[in-house]
């Protein structure tokens, strides 16, 4: 993914049921995302429309995905499966082992693919989350 993408991937994304964008889904945030994690990020054309796009990269630690989106007739293809795929890939040429993703609790489409590709929900955490101040 690239920056040049912004606009497409945001179409995309908005158009996903599940993807909660916020005040950071902006081009100058996610350059700066882009720049950290060079090459972690990933999109899925077909002809010159994006038809997938997930956003990767890495703490030093633990992996993070956000944002894995197909457009809904492209679905069940093994689309999202490869978009995943690439991240899993450049995490480990850095040696990043886990990943966590974050999934809203009412999206059910959504964790039936997690699911489905081997992810398993976590009972013992809760996220918590606070403006920086």
């Amino acid at each position: 993914m690239r920056i040049d993408d912004f606009d497409a991937v945001l179409a995309l994304w908005k158009a996903c049921e599940g993807v909660g964008l916020n005040e950071m889904d902006t081009p100058a945030c996610i350059a700066a995302y882009l720049e950290r994690n060079a090459g972690m990020s990933f999109i899925a054309r077909d002809g010159g429309r994006i038809v997938g796009a997930v956003l990767s990269g890495h703490d030093g630690r633990r992996g993070y995905m956000h944002h894995l989106a197909v457009a809904a007739s492209y679905r069940k293809r093994g689309i999202g499966r490869n978009l995943v795929e690439a991240c899993f890939a450049e995490l480990a040429k850095i040696g990043i082992v886990k990943c966590n993703i974050f999934v809203y609790a009412h999206n059910a489409e959504g964790q039936a693919f997690w699911k489905r590709e081997g992810w398993n929900a976590r009972a013992d955490l809760l996220v918590m989350q606070s403006a920086t101040h």
